[in-house]
């Protein structure tokens, strides 16, 4: 029979140890806890440290659960699912809009469409189900990147490429959309990424509040936004009200 690798055994105990009890445990914590020499413990958050799956922080010390952590439990829930989930909610949200609806998640920093649902009339269009976006100037980027923390490092560190006069690179203006976002729960993008074309964006969360991904409308900036310049209330409400039904039959219940 095989013998198992000690030292993973080792690394898996340590991120059940910081995944229960307290929020964050220091070195000493650590060993005592596992039964582990100092330098033996430290060694391996290390490079537990390395790989995303443990962060420290700087003024106490101490080790938490770190955000790669967050991008494996996403990818657990199968993006099958995901869709399957979605499928009815999105199919009434273009009926209702008359629009073009997408579902995207986060994938090499970027936002992948993993479900497209075509705008209710004849014109001609062309399926974009494996497309990637922008996670710094789209409605589905933005929202990734407002609630989800891997996403929203990647959105920092990727170059904010200005594809149109109203797309936002600046970071600390990014960031405050980012606050924006968060606070109203939907994001827009008015000819940051395409001219001519807004989109609004709501996140999708699972059982445990996580975000898993977003849905989002698009279509021409006449139709989807009033003479103010800023996505019809109505359809804002919209996405969200898809958002929150596709979350609930995830399992993240009312919210």
């Amino acid at each position: 029979m095989a013998r198992n690798i000690q030292s993973l055994e080792r690394a898996a105990a340590m991120l059940r140890l910081l995944a229960g009890g307290e929020r964050r445990l220091g070195l000493s914590d650590v060993a005592s806890s596992l039964g582990l020499a100092k330098g033996t413990a430290h060694g391996i958050l290390r490079t537990l440290q390395a790989e995303g799956f443990v962060e420290q922080d700087p003024a106490s010390g101490r080790y938490q659960l770190g955000a790669e952590l967050l991008r494996l439990g996403n990818s657990y829930l199968d993006v099958h699912e995901l869709r399957a989930r979605a499928l009815v909610w999105t199919d009434d949200l273009a009926r209702a809009s008359g629009e073009s609806v997408y579902v995207g998640v986060l994938h090499q920093s970027g936002v992948l469409i993993m479900h497209h649902v075509f705008r209710p009339d004849d014109s001609r269009q062309v399926l974009e189900v494996g497309a990637m976006q922008p996670l710094h100037s789209t409605a589905l980027g933005k929202v990734l990147s407002a609630y989800d923390p891997v996403a929203h490092t990647q959105a920092h560190e990727v170059e904010r490429e200005p594809f149109t006069p109203r797309t936002v690179t600046d970071g600390t203006d990014f960031e405050a959309i980012l606050g924006l976002t968060r606070a109203r729960g939907w994001a827009s993008d008015v000819e940051e990424t395409w001219e001519g074309i807004a989109s609004v964006a709501a996140p999708i969360h699972d059982r445990r509040r996580m975000p898993v991904g977003a849905v989002a409308v698009a279509g021409a900036v006449e139709r989807v936004c009033g003479e103010s310049g800023e996505p019809r209330p109505a359809l804002v409400a919209a996405v969200r009200d898809c958002a929150r039904a596709v979350s609930r039959d995830l399992g993240a219940g009312r919210f």
